[in-house]
């Protein structure tokens, strides 16, 4: 009995099992009722031409599903799972199971949309996450993942659990794999040694035969177990009319393993399975890499929504009780105590301390509060208990929107791996056709098939894309590796292509060229001051004034000792009081001084801190937050690259302008919040910039996401950490300027070596096609070729070091 495709899902099966239906002079037949029904569904919606999309590609026939739909409806369900906005609508991110090419995406969105109570459903392609936004009061959850399942695909709400669980699977897979190879490749070079030493020397053909097999046996797994992602991803590239590299090392490799297998076979020739395997090995270890870096970025918004509290304190009616932040409304009165982080922007209507902002606004010194002060998601609170009241919902607070802002550039992020993929398609294209051409030809000049094939096959070695597919990958592992050793992690490979091309370098202030803790620049004694007594009262605090004086006096004093204090009190936003022996001690700011009646000078533009026995003042301190070690030289070499450097700041103008001198950058903008760093990136674009952007905050979090490259000091927030290109692991800016060298110099040195790669294809592949190569040469030169690659990529190392 013939087999027959099913209509809708295209597996083929025996007629005679078929379900078939007669419509005017067409007869469809389904595998399914349940295929049988989707068709009637897509018909009846008029999306009939997902069929015309869909093309020749199969489906999965709709699996049979239990009957769980209640669940999505739960309360539990909801709370887990599903935000509720402020306009009342509902939305969720779903894992559509099932979709295999662009007409899945289309079909889905499609239906989605028509469907009555939707108001948005996109379907990310790449990941299959889609993102539904409804109307509870039209349609149910329940209803739209039984939509879905009507139509032949599946649905289940995102977990960031199962993401990561689904990434570590996929690194174990890319390992297995890559040890497989690479064994198989270490054990084949010993029997190809002395396979190409028997050419020169004889060999038995028992013995030559005998290390055939024992090659074989090497390649085989190596090209069908190794290399199944290559043809996996040809294949995909073909379902999606796109030829990319995958398709010439598979075809590349395939082709060397059967004429191998029939030279082995038949005893004429030459085998290359030793070029298999090193195919395989070179190209999956970049692809590898590529995992690796996946698997770190898995999904930066998780990163993002942990940094924001759950619950918060609510007073009502004189009686405190923890909510959800969600369920907070404005008006509602908020309690905040030291330590905690405000969820949801407000204004103080009781209580006065001290907030930092440095995660939002980049502002190093901590910022007071007293009634009728603004308060913003972000913040936390370093002393003081204060109640405010909300302005606005837990949706629409600052911290929130921010989150919100950077989910949606990073999917709008540009992919430069485009370009080369584009490129290398054209290669792989090109490639293919001279050699089938070359078959042809020399099957019609010459009438023999086998003559045909070796020329044919030569050509496919000899311009097999190692030499090409390494140009790049071996270059910047180098320049990877290089990096690393000098405290600059690249999270990807592509980073250093676009860092190497940027034009503009953005720097944040504090934390990043800035220390980002204040520190003593002068100190100051207007008469008997025990140092001792100065140092147990700064240590009880944990402010960052009093941290720094604390480390001042460590520097500055080989014995000090700890005496003991009472009564120990912290003054909110204002600084520390404390009993020895008697006598009243007092460390604070000016305003606190002024409380207690003690005179003292405030004349300066630095943080002040006095410290005062008695009544009476008898030490001063002006403090501020320093430029990091060799900041004005790195900036200045990094200027003379022909960069631009520009610094974006949240802290006030004086402490702007003060830095930018010192350190040589001559524009800077100041007193910016996180969406006006992110415009500023946003112009620069518009120029035709490329940017670099540097920063280690909350704060700076959107801007580094718009930016092309961004990079993140290792001490800086999760936040920062989890959207950059680049992490500087030692926080040293020199390490940022040595980032911008090794970029340069490697995408440099994989210019040299694809220039390499296009002169040898260039002169090989015309020697090939006129048949002066046989496939043996062939192999010996694509090796060569490669070995010329690899051996210009490691000059990167010894470049860097003349150089410094």
């Amino acid at each position: 009995m013939a087999k027959v495709p099913c209509t809708h899902c295209h597996l083929e099966f025996d007629e005679s099992v078929m379900i078939t239906e007669k419509e005017g002079e067409d007869t469809h037949y389904f595998c399914c009722k349940g295929c049988q029904g989707i068709y009637h569904l897509l018909r009846s919606e008029g999306l009939d031409t997902f069929y015309d999309k869909l093309g020749k590609n199969r489906l999965e026939p709709p699996k049979e599903l239990s009957d769980d739909l209640h669940k999505f409806d739960l309360e539990g369900f909801k709370k887990k799972y599903i935000v509720e906005r402020s306009d009342g609508l509902y939305e969720i991110f779903l894992i559509i199971e099932g979709i295999h090419c662009a007409a899945c995406v289309w079909l889905n969105e499609k239906v989605l949309h028509q469907t009555q109570g939707i108001v948005e459903a996109t379907i990310n392609y790449t990941t299959n996450k889609a993102h539904v936004v409804w109307d509870p009061e039209e349609i149910k959850l329940s209803q739209i993942i039984e939509k879905i399942r009507a139509i032949g695909y599946n649905a289940y709400p995102y977990d960031p659990k199962l993401q990561e669980e689904r990434a570590n699977r996929a690194r174990r897979d890319y390992y297995s794999r890559l040890l497989v190879a690479i064994f198989a490749t270490m054990n084949i070079m010993w029997i190809a040694v002395a396979q190409y030493t028997g050419m020169f020397t004889g060999m038995r053909s028992d013995v030559k035969q005998v290390l055939n097999v024992a090659e074989w046996v090497l390649a085989t797994p190596t090209l069908f177990y190794s290399g199944w992602v290559f043809f996996r991803g040809a294949w995909y590239g073909l379902k999606n009319r796109f030829v990319n590299m995958d398709l010439l090392v598979a075809a590349g490799a395939s082709l060397a393993y059967l004429y191998s297998l029939w030279a082995m076979v038949t005893g004429k020739g030459e085998v290359y399975f030793d070029s298999v395997t090193m195919i395989i090995t070179f190209v999956l270890a970049g692809k590898y890499l590529e995992v690796l870096s996946k698997k770190r970025a898995a999904d930066t918004m998780d990163a993002l929504t942990s940094a924001l509290p759950t619950e918060v304190t609510v007073v009502q009616n004189g009686e405190k009780a923890m909510i959800p932040v969600e369920e907070v409304q404005p008006g509602d009165i908020i309690e905040v105590r030291p330590g905690e982080k405000v969820a949801i922007d407000g204004v103080v209507v009781s209580g006065e301390g001290s907030f930092d902002e440095s995660s939002l606004t980049g502002e190093s010194e901590p910022i007071y509060k007293r009634p009728g002060d603004e308060i913003v998601s972000g913040s936390v609170a370093i002393d003081g208990v204060v109640r405010y009241e909300a302005t606005k919902d837990y949706s629409s607070s600052m911290l929130t929107t921010l989150v919100g802002l950077l989910e949606e550039s990073l999917t709008k992020k540009p992919k430069i791996e485009r370009l080369a993929n584009e490129i290398s398609g054209w290669f792989s294209l090109t490639i293919l056709s001279i050699a089938f051409l070359t078959f042809l030809g020399w099957l019609w000049m010459s009438g023999e098939f086998e003559r045909a094939l070796v020329v044919s096959i030569s050509v496919i070695v000899i311009a097999c894309p190692c030499a090409l597919g390494l140009a790049t990958p071996v270059a910047t592992l180098i320049g990877i590796n290089l990096a690393a050793r000098r405290g600059v992690l690249f999270k990807e490979a592509a980073f250093i292509e676009t860092m190497a091309k940027a034009d503009v370098l953005v720097l944040d202030k504090t934390g990043t060229i800035t220390e980002g803790k204040p520190h003593v620049v002068s100190y100051e004694t207007y008469g008997q001051c025990d140092v001792n007594w100065l140092y147990s009262l700064v240590k009880s605090s944990i402010h960052p004034v009093s941290q720094g004086i604390v480390h001042y006096l460590k520097a500055h004093n080989e014995y000090l000792e700890e005496v003991p204090l009472e009564q120990v009190k912290q003054v909110q936003a204002r600084g520390i009081t404390a009993e020895f022996n008697g006598h009243t001690l007092q460390g604070g700011n000016a305003k606190m001084m002024e409380e207690f009646g003690i005179e003292v000078k405030e004349d300066s533009e630095y943080t002040l801190f006095y410290f005062a026995v008695d009544g009476k003042a008898v030490a001063r301190f002006e403090l501020r937050d320093l430029p990091k070690q060799g900041a004005k030289e790195a900036i200045e070499e990094i200027g003379k690259l022909g960069i631009d450097v520009i610094m974006l700041t949240g802290d006030n103008e004086k402490a702007a302008a003060r830095v930018a001198e010192e350190v040589g950058i001559p524009r800077f903008k100041a007193a910016l919040f996180p969406e006006e760093k992110a415009k500023k990136i946003d112009k620069l674009h518009a120029q035709g910039r490329i940017v670099v952007m540097a920063g280690d905050g909350i704060n700076d979090a959107l801007a580094l996401s718009k930016s092309d490259i961004a990079i993140a000091m290792g001490s800086g927030s999760d936040v920062a950490l989890e959207v950059s290109d680049v992490v500087l692991l030692d926080d040293r800016i020199t390490s940022l300027r040595d980032a911008f060298l090794i970029s340069r110099r490697t995408f440099r040195f994989v210019k040299q070596n694809l220039a390499l790669s296009v002169v040898y294809n260039s002169v090989t592949i015309p020697l090939a096609v006129a048949g002066y190569v046989i496939p043996l040469v062939a192999a010996l030169s694509m090796s060569l070729s490669s070995l010329m690659v690899v051996g210009n990529s490691m000059r990167i190392k010894s470049a860097f070091k003349k150089k410094n």
